[in-house]
């Protein structure tokens, strides 16, 4: 196969990339709205929409920020080609994140939006995927030199790490095991979610390490310390969760106790 992958529609080229990116975005939106259809949204239309706005805008500014972050030599001759040039799937979603909890305080939403999105995003990231492989050297999501039997040559005559397909690999287990997860029962609300992003932000913390990319001067990548921020404020979710179960059965057995008979 030759890096990167062209597809011919008469005289036109288009790049496998674009491709597997728009069917991404296409599938993935159907594939949320045939979920949605079939269960019992919490959440009505109108403020699904402003979610979806603020998810989007989230996304676009932490993709390209982030993506900025990587490169600090751009930084110097910033500009918008190398602005909308620029993104990461990390900052696209920590950046949706922020964009959606600030829209939901702001409309007074309480319960969780990201569940009927969790299916859709590891279809979509899989898809997005196969396209950045497709790209070969051109999508800089490549990984360092290997000689492992299965390291591919991308076009320069050096085998790498293919670690977007590591990532199709690992994202099509994730689903794997959280819908078995499912099948013993119901997770709280929310949990779906939780268990996508806390995996995804670990994956992508371990597999920077096999990824040519520039480091700060503590050994890990704007990326990574990125996704320690995002860990952060999940086990931060969690902890808050537990306390408030640890109140609500302290609570329970104080009643209980209360309401025992005296003999």
């Amino acid at each position: 196969m030759h890096y990167p992958l062209e597809f011919k529609l008469g005289s036109a080229h288009i790049p496998a990339h674009l491709l597997f990116e728009m069917l991404a975005y296409t599938i993935g939106y159907q594939l949320y709205v045939c979920q949605r259809a079939r269960s019992h949204d919490l959440i009505s239309d109108d403020e699904r929409m402003w979610i979806f706005l603020g998810a989007a805008a989230g996304a676009l500014i932490g993709s390209h920020l982030l993506g900025i972050l990587e490169n600090p030599d751009y930084l110097v001759h910033l500009n918008w080609q190398i602005w909308l040039g620029n993104k990461t799937i990390v900052g696209g979603l920590l950046g949706g994140l922020i964009g959606v909890e600030l829209t939901k305080k702001i409309i007074g939403v309480n319960t969780s939006s990201g569940d009927l999105m969790t299916y859709p995003l590891l279809f979509g990231l899989s898809l997005g995927r196969i396209g950045c492989h497709l790209a070969g050297l051109t999508d800089g999501t490549h990984g360092k030199p290997s000689d492992l039997p299965w390291a591919i040559d991308f076009g320069d005559g050096m085998l790498r790490h293919p670690v977007n397909l590591y990532e199709v690999f690992f994202l099509t287990v994730l689903a794997f095991l959280i819908f078995q997860i499912e099948k013993k029962g119901p997770l709280p609300n929310g949990r779906r979610f939780q268990l996508f992003m806390m995996s995804y932000l670990l994956w992508r913390f371990a597999v920077e390490f096999i990824k040519p990319v520039w480091l700060l001067p503590m050994g890990i990548s704007p990326i990574q310390v990125a996704v320690l921020g995002g860990l952060l404020y999940y086990f931060g979710v969690w902890g808050q969760e537990i306390i408030k179960i640890n109140s609500r059965t302290e609570k329970q057995e104080n009643h209980d106790r209360r309401n025992v008979p005296i003999k």
